[in-house]
């Protein structure tokens, strides 16, 4: 008997992923052409590489988008002990802009730590469907998968890269509430959590390397950036120019001025500001509702998927863009402290932009699963089977 065939990608989701991948592609030209051409003689050179990873993403989402989801559940612990090899060496690796968080390939970069929180949101999902009533015993259950992530966290906090470790503890907090799991140990744990995160920032900012300085410097300047708008608030005061010049309607695309060498890192984790500089608050108000409406989308994909691991994967994926998303867009508007993360499939970013889209392809795969099963039955009987010829 032939397997019983799949239904589609769920469309309003795959034309979101498009329309959001395209338009970051656009603000990417935008935000970073004039510094190209003036660096590399290249206007193209950070819009090449972005379609590169596009490109390498969009093999990675149709794989993942065409492999029934339990089929990949089998890859995910080899992956998982692949990642942490890399979390271990590019340690080190020479150090970036004060960090050691990347593999350098000629022009181009790995950045393990984006395929890590992936890589742990799905090992988590497997950990707890596979356990499943079992999770809810603390020493069985939820103490190995703290153990996982604290491990992983702990490799992340050594590159350092604070603001990654934040949003992987984020989205496997939740994962692990949604998963099931006691809510007596989860108020306890919290309690602690909080005791030992508040100390470990306070050793981290107070008693790091040389670098301390500029970590502390971060969290005063959101307080007042005004107070040193040419040293610790530079970045901060720029943006806020930026988005105090966009106006209502923008100055309109390749209009901005930020980018001329004033908003360091333009193309990269400020490309909100470059949005709200040329597309005004119209525009920018049409993309936070276009993206509300993808994060949406996929978490109701997830959460109507019948499977554990489908759809705990699911959430932590969605998850995870959007407190991305959150921190990326607090940051640059000065809502919360600037840490310096990607805004997902907009921001210039190989490393992000490929685990984007792997992670889409995740999402559009558990969505054929429940297409098919929308079907009516006479239709799933005509895909799956051959008709019979009529007998004499």
């Amino acid at each position: 008997m032939n397997p019983p065939r799949r239904g589609t990608p769920d469309f309003l989701l795959l034309l979101l992923t498009f329309v959001l991948v395209c338009f970051g592609l656009v603000m990417v030209f935008s935000a970073s052409s004039m510094t190209s051409a003036y660096r590399w003689d290249d206007p193209w050179f950070f819009t090449r590489k972005q379609i590169v990873a596009v490109g390498i993403g969009t093999i990675g989402m149709l794989f993942c988008m065409n492999i029934h989801y339990t089929k990949l559940k089998k890859l995910v612990i080899p992956a998982f002990f692949f990642i942490v090899l890399g979390l271990i060496f590019v340690v080190f690796t020479s150090k970036a802009n004060g960090a050691s968080s990347w593999y350098s390939l000629g022009r181009y970069g790995i950045q393990p730590t984006e395929f890590a929180k992936l890589i742990v949101v799905l090992y988590l999902a497997s950990l707890i469907s596979n356990k499943e009533e079992k999770f809810r015993n603390f020493r069985k259950g939820l103490l190995p998968a703290i153990l996982i992530v604290g491990f992983v966290c702990g490799l992340i906090l050594l590159q350092p890269d604070f603001g990654s470790c934040m949003i992987l503890l984020a989205c496997s907090a939740i994962v692990i509430m949604v998963g099931g799991s006691n809510l007596k140990h989860i108020f306890y744990l919290g309690t602690i959590l909080t005791i030992f995160l508040g100390i470990a920032i306070l050793l981290y900012l107070l008693l790091g390397d040389t670098d301390s300085n500029f970590r502390l410097n971060r969290i005063t300047s959101f307080m007042d950036p005004f107070a040193d708008p040419q040293g610790s608030g530079l970045q901060v005061v720029q943006s806020l120019y930026a988005f105090g010049h966009g106006g209502l309607t923008g100055a309109g695309f390749g209009q901005g001025i930020q980018k001329l060498h004033y908003l360091p890192e333009a193309h990269n984790d400020f490309i909100f500001a470059i949005i709200g500089e040329e597309l005004g608050f119209i525009g920018s108000s049409l993309f936070l509702l276009i993206y509300l409406i993808f994060i949406w989308r996929g978490i109701l994909i997830a959460v109507r998927c019948p499977d554990m691991f489908g759809m705990l994967s699911g959430v932590g994926i969605m998850v995870m863009f959007a407190i991305q998303a959150f921190i990326n867009i607090g940051g640059v508007t000065n809502t919360i402290p600037l840490t310096g993360v990607t805004l997902p499939f907009i921001s210039a970013g190989g490393s992000s932009m490929m685990v984007s889209l792997i992670s889409m392809g995740v999402i559009l795969g558990i969505s054929r699963e429940q297409s098919y099963k929308e079907l009516p039955a006479s239709q799933k009987t005509q895909k799956t089977h051959k008709k019979r010829p009529l007998s004499t």
